[in-house]
């Protein structure tokens, strides 16, 4: 397998990776995929846990990072638009701030490419 990439802290667009980057988890992909279809146990998220922020609902989207997350042994907190205050009473910039330091990984399913970019600039 080839090396590890240099990490990424935000994947905002598809050009924020090179070909080098998605070939690395192209392969990645793969080995977890081969493991998980012969019941291996392979968690390196475990103590990880990832927040799902959706504004545009989505069922397949978080069936498919959920369940992704619990496969690899982190755990996940899902928040919806209409569930709290994000973009309404608390800003976007102030709640980067806070939900960034209380969890590893964000995951935002919006219909403004802006927010997105926004919630970046303040974690």
């Amino acid at each position: 397998m080839s090396p590890a990439p240099n990490p990424v802290k935000h994947y905002l667009q598809f050009s924020d990776l090179n070909a080098d980057d998605y070939a690395y988890l192209f392969e990645r992909a793969a080995l977890i995929k081969k493991k998980f279809k012969a019941y291996e146990k392979h968690q390196p998220l475990a103590d990880r846990t990832m927040v799902m922020i959706f504004e545009k609902a989505s069922t397949r989207t978080r069936v498919s990072f959920e369940a992704g997350m619990y496969q690899l042994g982190g755990t996940v907190v899902n928040l919806t638009t209409e569930g709290s205050q994000l973009g309404r009473a608390e800003p976007i910039e102030d709640s980067a701030k806070v939900i960034s330091r209380m969890v590893d990984l964000v995951m935002i399913r919006t219909f403004e490419q802006s927010k997105i970019e926004r919630f970046s600039r303040f974690t």
